[in-house]
């Protein structure tokens, strides 16, 4: 069974710097005196110092002193990181004078403090949209190696305390078959690592082994073969429809002999579409928490949230975005 406490422990172990990039905002304040109360994470604030200690003293929150507050606009850093983003984007077209403008934003700022090693992960969200999220890490961090593009998933704890993960539930409407099959080795690689349980990996659609005929599960059909032709050490199955991926009984009934029928941990949807839906169904009407969006496939952690997230929302997500930082498995989809 999943435990937060005991994923806040793990953290705690790291010590993992953790940039938040919106923070004068009072949720993240609220979040980052937690994490260093608690000792989660070291959190740093990024913003106008005066903003984030008016705003602190406002909710009431007294900033611990393991909090640090880093402002882009007086930081000396701010140069440095600029130059390393030129660099690194100028075969893009990207001029230095875009460069230094973005240096001195918090979203992107928080994604260079993790590109030069002075962070390890980043989180915000809670005042940006997603695309400006994942748009910044994808320019900044790049890539993970082996991996088909950036995607996302929730961690999903059920009311009986079961773990699952849902993914892409947040950055891709409609993936091709060799990006459904990364997603889907992405999420069983964070789900191993999150929560020590071997993966079981549903792809999912609205058919089971054949039970109806339409391009949407030929689509599905080629992302199985491609995912478990790169990982046949994975538990991988499907085109299976929800109901046979998760309860043992009909799994047995319309896909008998499958090694994850009935039994998955890890659910493939076939567009966000789906994922976005199932997921918020499983959170309002199962009751179910729901962790995430945690993105997924980049070189290093930066982490997005909901805008409707709370404080402790974005603490889980640090906690989680930390121990992303310690390593996870590659993923070696050929690209």
């Amino acid at each position: 069974m999943f435990s937060l406490s005991a994923l806040h422990a793990r953290a705690g172990r790291l010590r993992k710097a953790i940039a938040l990039p919106e923070g004068e905002d009072e949720r993240t304040i609220r979040a980052a005196a937690w994490l260093a109360e608690h000792e989660v994470a070291r959190p740093v604030l990024i913003g106008r110092e005066a903003a984030i200690r008016d705003a602190a003293s406002s909710a009431g929150v007294a900033l611990p002193s393991g909090v640090r507050i880093v402002d882009p606009a007086t930081s000396e850093r701010t140069q440095a990181y600029a130059q390393a983003y030129f660099n690194r984007r100028k075969h893009k077209g990207l001029t230095y004078e875009a460069a230094l403008a973005a240096a001195h934003e918090v979203v992107p700022f928080g994604d260079l403090m993790v590109a030069a090693g002075d962070a390890d992960g980043c989180v915000a969200g809670a005042l940006h949209p997603t695309p400006d999220i994942v748009r910044h890490a994808i320019q900044i961090l790049g890539v993970a190696p082996g991996s088909a593009l950036v995607s996302s998933f929730f961690l999903m704890v059920l009311p009986d305390g079961r773990p699952l993960t849902y993914a892409d539930c947040g950055v891709n409407p409609a993936p091709d078959p060799r990006q459904l099959a990364s997603i889907g080795i992405d999420a069983a690689m964070n789900h191993r690592f999150l929560t020590g349980e071997e993966p079981r990996v549903a792809f999912l659609s609205f058919s089971t082994k054949g039970s109806a005929e339409h391009e949407a599960v030929d689509r599905v059909r080629e992302a199985v073969g491609i995912a478990q032709a790169a990982r046949p050490d994975l538990a991988i199955d499907g085109e299976l429809q929800f109901d046979a991926a998760f309860d043992e009984g009909v799994g047995q009934r319309k896909a008998p002999g499958s090694a994850v029928a009935g039994r998955a941990n890890v659910f493939v949807f076939p567009s966000l579409d789906a994922g976005n839906i199932g997921y918020k169904i499983t959170q309002r009407v199962g009751g179910a928490e729901a962790f995430g969006p945690v993105l997924q496939g980049l070189a290093k952690p930066a982490n997005d949230l909901s805008r409707g997230a709370d404080w402790e929302d974005i603490a889980n997500v640090a906690a989680i975005t930390a121990i992303q930082a310690d390593g996870v498995n590659s993923n070696p989809l050929l690209q």
